[in-house]
């Protein structure tokens, strides 16, 4: 058998070299425990891997998973302040979190994070550590969250109605004017809302590695005026005029089904493909990407420092990061998110299911943009709701 075969059976079985010796005790203690995953659950895929690996958590490791939708990360990190701040310090009501960026930065700044663990999972051998899993919006993770998958800001259009789409940020301005009331974008702080905003940020800033390094008020002055003045002129050829805006991406993608509008945006190069194949949109929807390439990240999953159950949310982080659960989450068929392994330490047959694509996915090469400083996001959705959230 070929050692990348072995490597590949390893990692889904949760064997590595690198596993601690403590890990068969944290399997034992996970057995019997509940973990309330906080997870976004504004996707009908996304909801049905976690729906899938809370079903074999349970069964492999005798272990509940209950997944807690959620809209808002920023919510749940309130939460668990005010659970820690009130007394509530090993009871908490969340177990683990789907989070990074600014959320990531809040927690860890604060002391509210469990670990470090995440270098300690068995499954941490497969991790590609090319891609950048040992920082998060350049804040370092130093093991207080697990790598799950990988996001691009990908743009949708349907060919049949948009045959060519705009590339840049001057393109999207034009093409606005040339279509007034077609666009829009969520209001931030909604997620994709507000990475639309860093999207234009980065392209437009005279220089955006400066967004890399902690925000200040003489950097942020300097690097957003041309953002304001790029949002001046978009906003009066949205839709409804700027004056309201869609309140997510799953609003946009039903508005853009209706023919309400002519873009939407995702941040999953295959969510279109998804959506073509629960006839949530037409066959002639395509993805594409701007020319300068679009911004990109690793999301994570982390341990709050007062979770119930962190031995069986390590046990289920592990099991996310299986070549198992990977290979299944990258199949554009079931989610199609991005994998955080080491494609060369797969087998044959799971990185040929990720090399697969449908109709509607991303399949042009797009370059990705690093994300700012985690720090940037607050002050931008914050003079963003100052000088929009009230018209």
């Amino acid at each position: 058998m070929k050692l990348s075969t072995l490597t590949a059976i390893a990692l889904t079985l949760g064997v590595s070299t690198g596993a601690n010796a403590d890990w068969a005790q944290i399997q034992n203690e996970a057995k019997g425990q509940t973990v309330y995953f906080n997870a976004w659950g504004g996707s009908e895929a996304t909801n049905a891997y976690i729906a899938w690996a809370a079903k074999e958590a349970k069964t492999r490791y005798g272990m509940e998973v209950r997944h807690v939708k959620i809209t808002d990360t920023a919510e749940v990190v309130k939460r668990v302040q005010t659970e820690v701040a009130a007394g509530r310090t090993s009871d908490g009501s969340v177990d683990l979190m789907w989070v990074n960026g600014e959320n990531f930065r809040n927690l860890k700044h604060s002391g509210l994070l469990f670990g470090p663990w995440a270098q300690n999972l068995p499954n941490w051998g497969g991790v590609d550590l090319n891609k950048p899993v040992r920082s998060d919006f350049s804040v370092p993770t130093e093991g207080y969250e697990s790598p799950w998958g990988t996001a691009q800001l990908t743009f949708i259009a349907d060919r049949a109605k948009t045959p060519i789409p705009p590339r840049s940020a001057a393109d999207l301005l034009a093409f606005a004017k040339a279509n007034p009331g077609r666009v829009s974008y969520p209001k931030p702080p909604d997620f994709h809302g507000t990475t639309f905003v860093k999207q234009m940020l980065l392209e437009l800033t005279p220089r955006p590695e400066v967004l890399q390094q902690a925000v200040t008020p003489v950097a942020f002055a300097a690097a957003t005026q041309p953002l304001w003045a790029y949002l001046d002129q978009l906003h009066p050829n949205l839709w409804r005029n700027g004056k309201t805006f869609a309140t997510s991406a799953a609003e946009m993608h039903r508005m853009l089904g209706d023919g309400e509008l002519k873009l939407s945006l995702s941040f999953n190069p295959n969510e279109a493909a998804n959506l073509i194949a629960s006839q949530q949109l037409p066959a002639s929807v395509y993805s594409f990407g701007f020319t300068g390439g679009t911004i990109g990240n690793v999301h994570f999953v982390a341990i709050p420092v007062n979770a119930r159950a962190k031995a069986a949310a390590q046990v289920f982080a592990n099991f996310l990061l299986s070549a198992e659960a990977q290979t299944r989450k990258a199949d554009i068929a079931v989610w199609g998110d991005g994998t955080v392994l080491d494609r060369a330490k797969l087998s044959t047959a799971s990185q040929a299911l990720m090399r697969k694509t449908a109709p509607g996915a991303l399949t042009e090469a797009v370059p990705t943009l690093p994300e700012p400083h985690a720090s940037w996001v607050e002050a931008l959705e914050a003079e963003w709701l100052k000088r929009y959230g009230s018209r």
